[in-house]
């Protein structure tokens, strides 16, 4: 199969047709959300009429063709570990938000997703919670005024050490790493950002390194940086670490973000 960039190690791989289970496995996905109007109209035909209201209630067009080709993605993707139309798949909600897949499917697969500027990212595992996160790198943002504000301490402590010059990717890699880690847990912003650790220094391994009040959750989780394309930082978080990092991407990625 070609391949692209590496994520922590692992190549991006051209995606199989029937990926295969994925017990032992994590599989990310990696698909840009510039889809051409064919595509935009099939994903559009595969979701639910809730999804597409909530498509529609998006002010911007291109915000609207984003969630369009994400949830269409999703959905696209989801078939093919399913053996199920996409638009015969049907999801449920939990009290914060986090889409599950609805109890006919035997609760055993799950899933997460996160898109930024036109890139979009999907965990897939079997029998575990999966968080993904993913962002834009932005240097014009306040890095160390945020992170005074929803950091921890040790986290701002390291970001001040820095030198100036490396802040905003050390940011980037605590942001998505922290997102992933809430995301996982299903609990979103609902759980404090400041209630725990996660490496940061430049070349350091993604680590969550603890939770205050939970000693037994630093252990619970593993953690990967991903490089899902240049400028973007992402992370995955998963529980358990008894599973092989698998990353594919969808059809005509390459092409898409060249």
């Amino acid at each position: 199969m070609p391949t692209s960039e590496t994520a922590h190690g692992t190549e991006w791989r051209d995606a199989p047709a029937a990926p295969g289970p994925v017990r032992h496995e994590v599989h990310v996905w990696r698909a840009s959300l510039q889809c051409a109007e064919p595509q935009l109209l099939s994903f559009r035909s595969s979701l639910t009429p809730d999804e597409r209201a909530r498509a529609d209630r998006f002010r911007f067009e291109r915000d609207r063709a984003h969630f369009i080709a994400a949830r269409g993605l999703l959905r696209s993707i989801l078939s093919r570990y399913l053996s199920e139309p996409p638009g015969e798949i049907r999801f449920i909600y939990g009290a914060y938000g986090k889409p599950f897949l609805s109890d006919r499917y035997g609760g055993s697969i799950y899933f997460n997703l996160a898109h930024s500027h036109g890139l979009a990212l999907f965990a897939i595992a079997e029998g575990r919670e999966v968080g993904v996160d993913l962002e834009l790198v932005r240097a014009d943002l306040a890095h160390l005024e945020i992170a005074r504000r929803f950091f921890s301490k040790q986290e701002v402590d390291t970001l001040e050490a820095l030198p100036a010059e490396m802040r905003a990717q050390a940011f980037f890699d605590c942001w998505t790493r922290k997102e992933a880690y809430i995301k996982a847990r299903g609990e979103g912003l609902s759980y404090p950002l400041a209630a725990f650790d996660v490496a940061l220094r430049p070349g350091e391994k993604a680590t969550l390194l603890c939770t205050r009040g939970e000693p037994a959750e630093a252990s619970r989780w593993s953690m990967y940086e991903l490089s899902p394309a240049p400028g973007y930082k992402a992370a995955l978080v998963a529980e358990r670490h008894d599973y092989q990092l698998r990353c594919w991407q969808w059809r005509g990625f390459d092409e898409a973000i060249a």
